[in-house]
């Protein structure tokens, strides 16, 4: 089996409920993987939308997460630093740390990326760095990368 990352919130390429959203509780679903390479030393999690008017919007940044963790609970706090041992996680397009949830003007559905990075090493990086300082921090790191899709259309 390969590295892969999955949800009980919703299948792959499908709705993602409300609860998840602007238009409910906006809480993180739960998330889980498995198989990671050997060698991971830690992993990080960008969620985006690449479907947005303004180009790709960023909804979720975390990192940090320790290379013997599988799994992430719903609701994850949304505060700068997380759980035990501590996990960080970045700002997102919203402007705040944590989860932001799926929040697209009416019209078509658009795409959810949860991309889920196995890296060789820690990043070290303040709690509160956005997407494109993990990215430049992960160049050159990762071992393999798992990706899960999910939609999301506003009525």
């Amino acid at each position: 089996m390969a590295f892969s990352i999955s949800t009980k919130a919703f299948q792959p390429s499908q709705m993602i409920p409300s609860k998840y959203t602007c238009d409910g509780s906006d809480v993180s679903p739960d998330l889980k993987w498995t198989e990671p390479p050997p060698n991971t030393r830690s992993f990080a999690l960008i969620c985006d939308d690449p479907d947005a008017p303004s180009g790709t919007f960023t909804h979720w940044v975390l990192y940090g997460l320790s290379h013997d963790s599988a799994e992430l609970p719903e609701g994850l706090s949304k505060d700068a630093e997380v759980g035990y041992p501590k996990y960080k996680q970045g700002v997102n397009d919203f402007g705040r740390t944590g989860y932001g949830g799926p929040c697209p003007p009416k019209g078509k559905p658009h795409r959810y990326f949860f991309r889920l990075f196995a890296l060789d090493s820690d990043l070290q990086l303040p709690a509160g760095s956005n997407k494109a300082a993990v990215e430049r921090a992960m160049k050159g790191h990762i071992l393999a990368q798992a990706e899960l899709i999910g939609t999301y259309q506003r009525k």
